[in-house]
């Protein structure tokens, strides 16, 4: 049964050890727990944004969108000195970067004339309320700060006030590329929605014209150089062909239709050596021929080179007609006719001149054998020399071709640089952006800040997270005790009693005076104190069904804990139940119990020990009670490790069978040794601690100490808990529920 009662208690307490602390229930009484602060954080939170966000100026933002085109345009066949942009990101990305330059800023700045509008030249503003309070404070600390705006007024330079408006320019500006398009969008910000639209626009055009002068810079910087360029390689090629000039005219090289003029003059002496050898072979063989047929008595008119002279022809001619002749004479005349004779001897003269002819055509057959065989051989000695004279050319040759090389090399280099110059020279008629404009800003009608609706939502989300924080961390940094639970959880002990703070009344707070829990259970019997004194009487009867519990210690870890207040009202409330009760005040420095029921008290504890005095008359009842008490006299302090003497246990003994409870009021475990020595002598102790203040560490080492020293601890009691705040600690604590039952106390 007892077991079913403690899993129930269980199941709807969130802080027992057997429940998960990260429990929604528990983040839910942690909430409610620290709802004050955590409200008063979020008002100050959203209050504050609140306040930012109206106090800001409107700001108005305009955007202008610039298209990378990346395909090419070809006026002309040629490339340009500066190419267009490559189809990659990493190359937009690094557009985006180059209308972020300050380079660009200063030209829009000198565009849009930004060096006379206060709001980019701080200089021009006029000094608020802040600037005031920050030249104050810097005043404070320094003068360079405090006297910034004189020197901005009097000390700047133009290219210092161009720098700084830039700057601020660069601040109120951005570049974006959208998405993984060619699209980047440049976007102004200003207080004027018309200076945005300006601002906005002067950025897109400054850009295209940045990328028209880089290209027209870019092609003016080539055409210097290649002009330069053009002119040496010029003169290189000019002293080159020179050399070769210069050299073939040294060795005798000149050209002949590709070849050298020897190499010419070589081919033509050969060719005509050939011809005039055919010649000379073919006169030889027509003077041979001629010979052997006049060896051979054949007649003249039968050798063809006699028969194509003309002489001989006519020669024949004029014979054959005189044969006639003398034929026609003989017929008619007679042989002896002296006209027969007369053509006889002009017919034997023809003969004559025929034999003659004859033999001139073979002298001059053998003049032009002679003749042709003398050509032959100069020709053939002709050629000789010559194919000398090119052995010697040829050596020279080598040189020549080096030389030729040299100069070929520099004519390409030059006819290279030549049209390349050329070309540039024209694609400066050509040059253009490689963007475009695709929209123009427009003017801005909504101002883009303060935006009011994210503004108070990121106040109130700003609100609920630091209103979460500090709940958090005054969870984390509180150090009391607080709970049932947390005693049980933190401390390791059982939980006994929680007595509730006593709170004084508004006119007793005026006198100035303040009711004890001691004299208050005596006032208010049936009081929720009383109550939680007697919750604490029947635990102990409880823990000592088995072995009864006579003598009870009560101590605490540090001073102010209560545990003197625990002993008197305790042992006024079993006194009240008609318990034989005992209090004896075991402190011997501070002396709470005593100065509290027996101030005046002569006698003491210490004059029983030491047989000064008898017990009866040392023992001072606490007349409304009937509590009896054995006090501290003030002069009865001993250095005497009193508490682990044979006296004080010999005392014990005897007085344990004359009461049927003793409360042993006892000093703080971490101020004295003496509770240590008692822990071992008492049937159980009562551990005192003070809701929400005592220390967990300081409570954990004195019972650490006192279960070192073998002390039995009963359980604790939790002092002064605020009934109101308790209840916000956890479902299940006792005071959680306490308006529920408070009509069975009377307070």
């Amino acid at each position: 049964m007892a077991r079913l009662e403690i899993e129930e208690f269980d199941r709807h307490n969130p802080e027992t050890p057997g429940n998960d602390v990260a429990d929604l229930r528990l983040v839910l009484v942690i909430l409610r727990r620290r709802m004050w602060s955590m409200l008063f954080v979020a008002v100050l939170i959203f209050s504050a944004v609140t306040l930012y966000t109206l106090q800001q100026t409107p700001l108005y933002t305009a955007s202008a969108r610039l298209l990378i085109d990346t395909r090419e345009s070809r006026v002309v066949d040629f490339e340009a000195v500066l190419s267009g942009l490559p189809p990659n990101s990493a190359a937009i990305d690094t557009e985006v970067e180059v209308l972020r330059s300050r380079s660009l800023a200063q030209a829009v700045v000198r565009r849009t004339g930004l060096t006379t509008i206060p709001e980019f030249n701080t200089a021009l503003q006029e000094e608020n309320w802040r600037d005031r309070l920050l030249r104050q404070l810097a005043a404070l600390g320094g003068t360079v700060i405090a006297n910034r705006s004189h020197e901005v007024n009097g000390g700047e330079t133009p290219e210092m006030v161009m720098d700084r408006v830039a700057e601020e320019l660069l601040e109120h500006s951005s570049a974006r590329r959208l998405g993984s398009t060619f699209v980047i969008e440049v976007s102004a910000t200003s207080q004027s929605p018309e200076l945005a639209q300006d601002m906005a626009n002067a950025y897109a055009e400054e850009y295209l014209l940045a990328q028209l002068e880089a290209k027209f810079n870019a092609t003016e910087r080539a055409n210097e150089w290649l002009f330069e360029r053009v002119a040496a390689l010029r003169e290189e090629v000019q002293a080159a062909e020179q050399a070769v000039a210069r050299y073939r005219d040294e060795h005798g090289l000149l050209d002949a239709e590709g070849a050298t003029l020897t190499e010419q003059q070589i081919s033509d002496t050969n060719a005509q050596l050939i011809v005039q050898r055919a010649e000379l072979t073919e006169a030889r063989a027509r003077l041979r021929n001629v010979r052997s047929r006049l060896d051979q008595g054949v007649g003249p008119e039968s050798i063809a080179e006699v028969l194509n002279s003309e002489v001989v022809r006519e020669l024949r001619s004029q014979e054959a007609m005189v044969s006639r002749q003398r034929g026609e004479l003989m017929s008619r005349y007679g042989a002896r006719h002296p006209e027969i004779q007369t053509v006889e001897r002009e017919l034997a003269d023809i003969r004559v001149q025929i034999d003659q002819e004859v033999n001139r055509i073979v002298s001059n057959l053998e003049s032009e054998v002679n003749i042709a065989a003398e050509r032959a051989n100069s020709l053939a000695a002709s050629l000789q020399d010559l194919r000398s004279e090119l052995g010697s050319n040829n050596a020279a040759l080598v040189n020549l071709r080096a030389l030729e090389r040299e100069a070929n090399a520099s004519r390409a280099m030059f006819e290279s640089f030549l049209n390349r110059f050329r070309q540039t020279d024209e694609a400066d008629q050509f040059n253009e952006a490689d963007a475009r404009i695709v929209a123009n800003a427009t003017l801005p009608l909504d101002a883009s800040s303060p935006r009011l609706l994210l503004n108070f939502a990121l106040g109130l989300a700003l609100a609920g997270l630091g209103a979460v924080l500090v709940a958090l961390m005054r969870e984390v940094l509180e150090s009391g005790l607080r709970t049932e639970a947390e005693v049980e959880r933190k401390l390791g002990v059982p939980h006994i009693a929680s007595v509730p703070k006593l709170k004084a009344g508004f006119f007793e707070g005026l006198r100035g005076k303040r009711t004890e829990p001691g004299q208050y259970v005596l006032n208010k019997p049936l009081s929720s104190i009383a109550e939680s004194y007697r919750t604490l009487r029947s635990g102990l009867k409880v823990a000592g069904l088995d072995k009864p519990l006579t003598v009870i210690a009560v101590t605490s870890a540090l001073p102010g804990e209560g545990k003197t207040t625990t002993t008197i009202a305790l042992g006024r409330i079993a006194s009240q139940a008609a318990d034989r009760v005992l209090a004896i005040d075991c402190d011997l420095r501070r002396r709470g119990l005593s100065m509290g029921l027996a101030p005046d008290a002569p006698t003491g504890m210490l004059e029983v020990l030491a047989g000064e005095s008898s017990l009866a008359d040392a023992i001072v009842v606490d007349e409304p009670s009937g509590l009896h008490v054995l006090p501290l006299t003030v002069s009865s302090f001993s250095p005497k490790d009193l508490f682990r003497s044979e006296a004080f246990k010999t005392f014990l003994e005897r007085v344990r069978g004359q009461y049927d409870l003793i409360l042993l009021d006892t000093a703080p475990v971490m101020a004295v040794a003496d509770t240590r020595a008692i822990a071992s002598l008492a049937d159980g102790m009562i551990f005192s601690v003070e809701w929400g203040r005592s220390p967990v560490g300081a409570a954990r080492l004195s019972i650490d100490a006192l279960t070192r020293a073998k002390g039995n601890i009963v359980g604790v009691v939790l002092n002064g808990v605020d009934i109101n705040r308790q209840a916000r600690y956890g479902y299940g604590a006792y005071y959680t529920y306490y308006g529920s039952y408070q009509k069975y106390y009377t307070n």
